[in-house]
């Protein structure tokens, strides 16, 4: 199993992992069963040129899109089961967890997948929680003819898609817990993030919580003023992110990363959007506003100077008639 962190800004970090024995010796769980049935089903319904079906995968992946690319990213990593544990402890499944050292330091990659495994898991519980609670509400809809139970099979399968997500976060605390990981610095990651063309959307405000840290001294190159230095900057592109996947030779990391850049990009957007509307950001550069304030000054005394200057003139033309 080989565990990938890949910095998408100065504050957020994509998980994902490549597991690495999927040969036909490896058991199928039934878990992994349905997961492989409903994948072929929804490939098949994407292939469709219309009808009911299409129009269920499109909405669907318009719903995918929007789901946290930090799940997706636990959901990548398989459940702890017992033999899997077994193997683990054993020495036998390797685990290599693969960073940019440019951006990274070693010593944080283990806090950072600590934190990535359990920040989001109270959430997932409750949400977990709540699709069981909403699921026998709709069963009435199940009872329509040739409509499907949508809402069902929505709330079916976020609540596959929590669990799943609290499972992976359960195996990474466990391998954190026993020391299992190997840090393996990559050149290659390094030189795709080396090569990434700036300027890239950045914000004076982080869209983390207060609380989150950067992810160490990166940005720009040394010769390319950062914007933003305590707020929050993208690191990668979506033209770099491709590129990515071809240097690494994981063509299922395209969709994660595209996904991943979307979310962090449209997340920077909205924070600039919402310092605009409240007054604390905008084109206006401080150097500008003394410059308004000097035309201003200076258009101020010359409309007095001019007035002086009439008053003046008129003055004279009094004291000239009076001695006339």
């Amino acid at each position: 199993m080989r565990l990938y962190l890949l910095p998408i800004s100065t504050r957020r970090t994509l998980l994902y992992c490549q597991r690495l024995n999927t040969g036909a010796a490896e058991k199928q769980t039934l878990p992994d069963k349905v997961q492989s049935k409903v994948v072929r089903t929804w490939a098949a319904w994407e292939r469709k040129e219309d009808g009911w079906q299409k129009k269920i995968v499109n909405y669907g992946n318009h719903i995918f899109r929007r789901i946290p690319y930090e799940e997706w990213g636990l959901k990548s990593v398989p459940p702890l089961s017992q033999s899997r544990k077994e193997a683990e402890l054993r020495g036998t499944e390797k685990v290599e967890v693969v960073y940019p050292k440019s951006l990274l330091a070693m010593d944080k990659v283990p806090k950072i997948l600590e934190k990535l495994a359990t920040e989001r898991e109270g959430l997932h519980k409750k949400r977990l929680l709540w699709c069981f609670i909403g699921m026998p509400f709709t069963i009435p809809v199940g009872l329509l003819p040739v409509v499907p139970n949508l809402p069902f099979f929505y709330l079916a399968y976020r609540a596959w898609s929590h669990w799943k997500a609290l499972s992976g976060g359960k195996h990474i605390k466990f391998l954190l817990q026993k020391n299992l990981i190997t840090l393996t610095p990559s050149a290659i990651v390094d030189e795709v993030y080396a090569h990434q063309k700036y300027p890239l959307p950045s914000t004076p405000k982080p869209t983390t919580g207060p609380g989150a840290e950067k992810v160490g001294d990166l940005g720009p190159p040394p010769d390319i003023k950062t914007p933003n230095p305590d707020g929050e900057t993208m690191l990668l592109s979506q033209a770099n992110g491709k590129k990515m996947t071809q240097a690494l030779d994981l063509p299922q990391l395209e969709v994660e990363l595209e996904r991943a850049i979307w979310q962090v990009e449209t997340a920077i957007k909205k924070r600039n959007a919402e310092l605009v509307k409240g007054g604390l950001g905008g084109d206006e550069t401080p150097s500008s506003r003394p410059e308004k304030d000097e035309t201003t000054i200076a258009e101020k005394d010359e409309t007095t100077a001019t007035e002086k200057d009439e008053t003046t003139t008129t003055d004279k033309e009094v004291n000239t008639t009076k001695t006339q």
